[in-house]
């Protein structure tokens, strides 16, 4: 049995920041991060736009204060403001340590760190390294990670969290190589596994974002918090899914239909293309259905919006959002500089995830907590975002929590015993699990199970919901759930199988899909990224709280826990 005196599952922008601050905190404790990639290849990396903090490098009238509120309005209010002030306030701090970690931020002409216009930020105040940002920050925290010796185990799958006694004991670990499997114990656990974007057809995520943190989780009888709330980014680019950045409207591109208008001008006149993230994505799709969006080749009537750039110039393009240039020149052939991008929503981000606290630890109900476990990061839910995340804000989150939970832990693990834990009993069930996956005689191919799984969950709970269309996609859920135990593996061997991890993932999917749902069709009103045609109206009497959703094979039970208002009074939200 491997042991260590904390085991932080993924390795991202929130585990290696906790790492980072553990071992700062403490260089005797014995610290690991797993991840099922290598950890430079966690989708921390593909994060374009950039952190928020109000350094007020290009505005000084900003303060935080102004961020809270921002985050507050943006989140339709029902972000908890407790943890929404902490992270407006750490901020500028978090930013300026990056900076001396080494993160290579654009610049000033004067040398200090550039911020830029940013959707839902009534300030310049998000830092940023050209439209890399993730990439900038997340290779030196990797970089420190070796300089502080934070042992990795990359490409190892976590398969589950032994969870006994309401204490975190360690993990189960299989790795991707060979298939060996290893029972790991520790005196905290930490998740930061990021999203579950995977879940639907269309998704600026990677492969691996498949939410196997929530979702076992939620397999060991813990509660995962606001899953209702799925972020469409507004600018996906079309018809491949990838992530146009917002930074591309932070430096003045406008978005136009079929007729050539600057259509936000009838929903955000205020804020335009720079509104929050659920109103752009719910302008652009009001537009397709209108019959004022385009085809790529120019025709109206068709499946996608115009992001255009042309008036930018080559130069400006070329130094601010090089990246996103490239991505639509090689994946669908369309130069910027000449021609605008086509465009249509993409799911992007998880407001909800694993319930904790502001030190990061799991909640396993509305008042407690779970011993020896935490999360940070896109897979927890202290609730910063609330109903709608605005951009800038999720880097910032990894980072300022990740420090946060790291500090904790470095501080909870002190005097504490190893747990004891039955290795051989869950080495024997792992071992179980994999060869019954390898021999089950199924009827279909893992991909086909997947793909109608996630066209089920664009479908039936996407931009637009309303009770009929989600109850639907319930049936079609448990339907496919039992496909899903009919699968079948056509590779048998133990070296490199990623036909096992892609049934792991299945599996995962499937969990947090029917979280999705549930949680959705049971809040019947319309507030953020959530927006139910049937219940238009945001409803604070009846639903000015979070969901908290258990799930079990035999179903699935949603209980609510009130959200903290510290600072500003819920109002109508307008831009």
């Amino acid at each position: 049995m491997l042991e260590h005196d904390v085991i932080i599952v993924g390795g991202g922008l929130a585990g290696c920041r906790a790492a980072v601050e553990i071992a700062r905190l403490d260089p005797s404790l014995n610290v690991a991060v797993v991840a099922k990639t290598h950890p430079i290849r966690s989708h921390s990396v593909a994060a374009q736009g950039g952190i928020a903090a109000t350094l007020k490098n290009v505005d000084d009238k900003d303060s935080w204060e102004a961020h809270a509120f921002d985050t507050v309005k943006g989140s339709d209010y029902l972000a908890d403001q407790d943890a929404v002030e902490l992270l407006a306030r750490e901020a500028p701090d978090v930013v300026i340590d990056l900076e001396h970690m080494g993160v290579l931020f654009s610049r000033l002409p004067d040398g200090r760190i550039a911020q830029r216009a940013f959707g839902g930020h009534s300030h310049n105040r998000t830092c940023y390294a050209a439209d890399k940002t993730g990439h900038a920050i997340l290779h030196e925290l990797v970089n420190n990670l070796r300089r502080y010796g934070v042992q990795v185990y990359e490409e190892w799958y976590v398969m589950r969290l032994i969870l006994e006694d309401g204490q975190a004991k360690g993990v189960v670990m299989y790795r991707i190589l060979d298939g060996h499997i290893e029972v790991v114990r520790a005196k905290a656990v930490m998740f930061a596994t990021g999203g579950y974007g995977r879940v639907y057809n269309t998704t600026s995520n990677d492969y691996a974002s498949t939410g196997d943190g929530l979702a076992m989780a939620a397999i060991a009888g813990l509660p995962l918090e606001d899953m209702e709330f799925v972020q469409f980014h507004p600018t996906g680019l079309y018809p491949v899914g990838v992530l146009i950045s917002e930074a591309v409207r932070g430096e003045g591109a406008y978005l136009i239909n079929a007729e050539g208008e600057r259509f936000m001008a009838t929903y955000a006149p205020s804020r335009m293309e720079l509104a929050p993230r659920d109103i752009t994505s719910r302008a652009i799709a009001y537009e397709i259905r209108a019959g004022r969006g385009v085809y790529p080749d120019g025709r109206a009537g068709g499946p996608c919006v115009y992001l255009d750039l042309r008036h930018m110039g080559r130069e400006k393009i070329m130094s601010r959002v090089p990246f996103c240039w490239e991505e639509a020149h090689r994946l669908v052939g369309v130069d910027a500089v000449h021609q605008p991008m086509p465009v249509r929503p993409t799911v992007h981000y998880s407001m909800g995830g694993i319930p904790v606290n502001t030190d990061g630890q799991v909640r396993r109900s509305a008042e407690q907590l779970v011993e020896g476990f935490f999360a940070a990061g896109e897979c927890a839910c202290v609730s910063v975002h609330g109903a709608n995340r605005l951009g800038s804000n999720s880097l910032l989150e990894c980072v300022v929590y990740g420090r946060r939970t790291g500090a904790a832990i470095a501080q909870y693990v002190q005097n504490r015993k190893l747990p004891d834990i039955q290795e051989q009993r869950y080495i024997n069930e792992a071992k179980q699990q994999i060869q019954a996956l390898l021999e089950q005689p199924g009827k279909y191919r893992i991909e086909q199970v997947r793909t109608a799984f996630q066209d089920a969950m664009t479908q039936h709970c996407g931009v637009f919901r309303t009770e009929s269309l989600m109850q639907e996609g319930l049936q079609q859920l448990q339907q496919l759930q039992q496909q899903s135990a009919q699968i079948y593996l056509d590779d048998k061997g133990s070296c490199w199988n990623t036909e096992i991890i892609e049934a792991l993932e299945l599996g995962s999917l499937i969990v947090v899909g029917q979280l999705i749902l549930h949680s959705a069709l049971n809040r019947q009103e319309s507030r953020g990224a959530h927006f139910r045609e049937d219940f238009p109206q945001r409803d604070d009497s009846n639903f000015l709280k979070h969901t908290l959703s258990y799930y079990s094979p035999a179903g699935i039970d949603l209980q609510y826990k009130p959200v903290a208002i510290t600072m500003f009074e819920p109002q109508e939200r307008k831009y």
